[in-house]
């Protein structure tokens, strides 16, 4: 019994050890290949516990060789977009301007009895006040209400308000998002005009924010300096 309950403190604090290193969020937060992990450590950790004729070192070893190919791949899909959206996908618009995409709906799998438990999660229960939703790439939906439905503030009161859908991301970490670029209808051509009048490469910019009326923001890239 002693023997089980050392094992258990021991896997306890390395897990916790490892769970911290992972730099980990809440379960709901949890990207697909972070959950992956996370289960396979915690089946790993109960084995030694269970059965006590197997070597402590051995759940040591394939827990920590789970963490450092965690780190590694958080490395590299820091590095790489294309590995990043290959891995844990990327958020998609499933209303825009009011407007429910069906189709965008179909291909993410996602039911009208899926969208409006989340609506209720968030105290939402008319369709007609979103103007825009996004599934982000743990599942959740996020929700905007059309500005009628929002909190007034003072500069809403003083302007009137507008619908309008949030800025999108269009360029993250020196590379352009064309997919972004097209569902605000700007182009290609305007973003590389945008560029140049700002005297900047692609490369340059770690982050660029648009809207369909074309106002944007630029973040310059720390590199650049």
């Amino acid at each position: 019994m002693a023997i089980v309950l050392i094992r258990a403190v021991i896997l306890y604090i390395l897990i916790t050890f490892s769970l911290r290193l992972m730099g980990k969020r809440q379960l709901g937060e949890l990207q697909p290949s972070e959950l992956v992990v996370t289960i396979l450590i915690s089946n790993i950790a109960a084995i030694p516990v269970e059965d006590s004729s197997i070597p402590m070192i051995m759940g040591i070893v394939h827990i920590l060789t789970l963490v450092c190919l965690d780190v590694v791949m958080s490395g590299v899909m820091l590095k790489s977009v294309k590995i990043r959206k290959l891995m844990i996908g990327s958020p998609r618009i499933i209303i825009s301007e009011g407007n429910i995409l069906q189709n965008e709906m179909k291909r993410l799998r996602y039911s009208v009895d899926d969208l409006a438990e989340a609506m209720r999660n968030q105290q939402i229960f008319d369709i007609t006040q979103i103007q825009y939703a996004i599934v982000e790439t743990n599942g959740k939906i996020n929700f905007l209400l059309k500005k009628d439905y929002q909190p007034a503030e003072k500069q809403d009161i003083k302007a009137g308000g507008s619908a309008q859908d949030p800025p999108s991301v269009i360029i993250r970490d020196g590379i352009r998002d064309s997919e972004q670029l097209k569902l605000i209808d700007l182009g290609e051509a305007w973003l590389t005009k945008v560029l140049r009048e700002n005297h900047l490469s692609e490369k340059q910019v770690f982050l660029m924010t648009a809207d369909k009326n074309g106002n944007y923001n630029i973040v310059e890239s720390e590199k650049k300096k």
